[in-house]
Parts: C-alpha cells; structure tokens; sequence
C-alpha cells in the first residue's frame, strides 16, 4: 500500500481505546462478591458467559424449584461473550453449508432447530426485557473476488433444492443498492436468521435475569478442580466450595474441569474495531438502509455490522493461534492486525476516509476441527459440558445450554438423538504439530483467496478428514 494511505490508516487508529466497544458501556453492572466458605445447589453452572448464562436461565425456567448456582471466574460477560460481533445466527452448524458436509441426514432439524432457538432467543429478550438492540435484519455473504461470486450463485442453487426458503441472491447492483463498496461484485441475503445486537447488554441482561429467577452468581470465583462428592460433585475455588447434585460446565476456551475434553478446543485469537459514529452524509453515502450483517466470502474473512448509534464494527481477517494454546491477555492486542483492518476498511468504503477508529480489541475463541459446538458427559452423567462454539456462540449457546440440561437429566430427547450432539470432532494433536498443522493451514487459505479459490493438496486433504482451521 502506498505510504500516503499506510499514514492514513494508521492516523485513524491514534485514539481508539484498547478496550472492547460492548465492555466500555456505563450500563455494565457492578461485579458481585466471590463465593467464601461453603455453598450446596441442585445445579452448579460454572462460567459466567452465554453458555453458562442460558443453562441457569432454562435451568429454573424448567423447574422453578431447582437451585442453581452460578460461578465465573472473572465477571460476566467479560470474555468471549462481551467482545464478539455481534452477529446471533439461527444456524448450529457454523452456516448451512458446514452442516450439509458433515450431517447431510439431519441438516433440515438443524435448521429447524436452529429456527426455533433464535426465535427463543428473541422472545427471551422480549419477556426479561433486556435491552441488548436486537435487531433481527439478516446477514449478507458478500462476494469481491469473481470465484467468490460464482461459488454463491451455485450455492444458492443448492439451497433452493434443499428447500431452504428466506434466502436471495442479489447480483452487483441489488447488493449495491443495499450496501454500497466498490469492492462489491454480488451476495447472498439471508433475510430472518441472523439478528445484530449489543453482546455485553445481553449478558448483563441474562445475568439480571437469573437472579430475578432465584440464581445465585458469584463472580470473581474460579472453578479450580473437580472431583466426586458422595451422590455429586464438588468444585474447589479460591476461597470455598460447591456441593452439587449436577454440575454444567460453560467454561469454553477456558481448560475444562473435565481434562479429556481440553485437546478437544485449541484458542484462536479474532480482533475487531469499531469506528466512531457515522454522520448522516457518511451514512448516506453507503446506503445500509436495512442495517444487515455482512461478511465477505473469502476463507480469511471480514465481518461488519452496524451499531444501534451507526458505528461500524470491522473485525475478522487475522485469526492467531499462540503456540501452546497460550491464553493472555496481552494477546487481547495486536497492533499490526488493527492497522491491516484498517487499511482494509478504507478499501472496502473509500467514501469514508477521514473515519477514526474509537476502539480496538481482540479476544480467545474456542475452536474445534469441526467449527461447531460439542457435548459430552462426564462422571456417569453428574456432569455435562458443551464447548467449541467457534465463533458462532452468541446464538448456538443457548441450544448448547439446552442439550447440557437435557443430558444431566438422563432423558432422550430430540436434542440428544442427533448425531451432531452424540458425535465428537477430532481432537488436536499436541505441539507442535498443533502449531505446525494451524499455520500450514492458515497459509493454504490464504493462498486459496488469491489463487481463484482453488485448495491445494493440504486443504484437500483435510477436507477429506473432515479437520480445519476457521479464520
């Protein structure tokens, strides 16, 4: 890139604040007291993001009676589930095409069921009265390479044999007409399964929630081992422990209790900007009069969306694995990641140049070989866990949370019939093939954006083995 647009890039990063936009909100709740001393519960669910969330939410909605306590490590929302995009997607399967590839058989009651979850979530929105700016607006996959259009174009012929309604192809002026980017050659809208909303105000509101239901939340209260107890289980933390007849664990990126489920998940590091707001001339001059989700089709990929005050959130691209599955915090920051977002913004949306950028974060996402989510008990079923979400969590939590009840009740249901929850991905080697294997990937990917889409041997390969590496 030219040096002038290098400074310009950069010039627009100089007061972004390195703190997720969703966090930096004064309707964030204080923090309440850590556990100390003893507590007993019918249900102990540790984790206090959107996984852990939902399953003491259900948990009470199904049985008032039941106890439930909560505990998070550090506060609520604080990870995963206060620095994401965003985007709450009705699809379990990390998008219909991932599902079709691995559970052909069962792909429609996926998307049934990832229907019927959205709708839930929408209608728990709306009866709890969190204010977390859902709007329920569709996503766009968006082409800007001419292999991209055309792999669209076919794959919107799929969907219609599939009898996949909702769903419209929309060539370079339609798109255009919706979000305008000379980048833009066409896209795919899915008009009513993805809704945009404020990540950290849903958290805060599950978590206002549940202890309106009766929960009791200690944050600040790290899960540190877990062992059996008589008839249960108990969890050690810093400074007591929980008795529990059952125990759900939602702790995702973060080492599970559970020690055989850890190869399982590898973290990947996503970073994202958030610009400051749009004026109306800025707003006018890219349309987004829908105010859908967009993301591009390429394998490292962006994605973008309005805030409800008209910011854009941009994030994507970069997606980093520390070696040894390192979580930390000065990882939350990547200076080089933020300047390439940014200078690939202003190529998206030229007409914006002179735009500055207010915040600048990343965080850990949980990722497994298969993208979407896995479950699984433990301690002849006093224990169930649901993890590798892979970046689509903020809606397929709650089914998860869904599946992990079912489960510690011991009943079949619908839920746990599916291949999709009795299945497992293939776990990650350890180091360093991990490594080596992510990095191979990662830069077969790349290479594939730039080379007319077309996967070499390594991506092949995997494909095969049904293994990959989301970007």
């Amino acid at each position: 890139m030219a040096p002038v647009a290098m400074r310009t890039a950069a010039e627009s990063l100089s007061g972004a604040k390195p703190v997720s936009y969703w966090l930096d909100d004064p309707a964030k709740p204080d923090a309440l007291p850590a556990l100390t001393g003893d507590e007993h519960t019918d249900l102990l669910v540790v984790g206090g993001g959107y996984s852990g969330l939902w399953t003491a939410l259900i948990a009470k909605e199904r049985d008032p009676e039941r106890d439930v306590v909560l505990i998070e490590g550090h506060e609520v929302g604080w990870a995963a589930s206060g620095r994401n995009g965003g985007f709450c997607a009705a699809s379990l399967t990390h998008g219909l095409a991932n599902g079709v590839e691995r559970w052909p058989d069962e792909i429609a009651r996926l998307e049934e069921l990832g229907e019927r979850n959205l709708d839930a979530i929408e209608a728990a929105v709306a009866r709890y009265g969190i204010d977390c700016e859902f709007e329920r607006t569709g996503e766009i996959d968006v082409a800007t390479e001419p292999h991209q259009l055309e792999e669209l174009r076919e794959w919107h012929e799929e969907i219609v044999k599939l009898g996949i309604t909702g769903v419209d192809f929309l060539d370079r002026d339609a798109l255009r007409a919706e979000v305008d980017s000379p980048t833009f050659l066409g896209g795919l809208w899915d008009r009513r399964g993805v809704a945009m909303l404020h990540p950290a105000k849903l958290a805060w509101g599950l978590k206002r929630a549940c202890l309106e239901l009766g929960v009791r939340i200690y944050e600040h209260t790290r899960g540190l081992d877990l062992v059996r107890s008589g008839e249960g289980m108990a969890v050690r933390t810093p400074y007591g422990r929980v008795f529990a007849r059952r125990v759900a664990l939602g702790t995702n990126i973060f080492p599970s209790l559970v020690k055989r489920v850890r190869p399982y998940t590898v973290p990947v590091y996503d970073y994202a900007l958030m610009t400051e707001p749009l004026t109306p001339e800025q707003l006018e001059s890219i349309g987004w009069k829908g105010r859908q989700g967009l993301g591009d089709s390429a394998n490292q990929f962006h994605y973008f969306r309005l805030s409800a005050d008209n910011r854009i959130l941009w994030g994507g691209y970069d997606a980093i694995y520390p070696y040894g599955g390192r979580l930390s915090a000065d990882l939350d920051q990547r200076p080089e990641t933020f300047l390439k977002l940014a200078e690939q913004f202003f190529t998206c949306f030229p007409q914006l140049s002179g735009l500055n950028f207010t915040h600048a974060w990343g965080g850990a996402i949980d990722t497994c070989a298969r993208f979407t989510a896995f479950f699984g008990t433990a301690h002849q079923g006093r224990v169930a866990y649901a993890a590798g979400f892979t970046g689509l969590g903020v809606g397929s939590t709650r089914f998860g949370a869904d599946v992990m009840l079912d489960l510690l009740s011991g009943e079949e249901t619908e839920r746990t019939r599916l291949e999709m929850v009795r299945s497992k991905p293939m776990p990650f080697p350890p180091e360093p093939f991990a490594w080596a294997g992510i990095e191979i990937t990662k830069r077969s990917l790349a290479h594939a954006d730039t080379n007319g889409g077309h996967r070499n041997l390594w991506l092949k390969t995997m494909d095969k083995l049904g293994l990959g590496f989301d970007s």
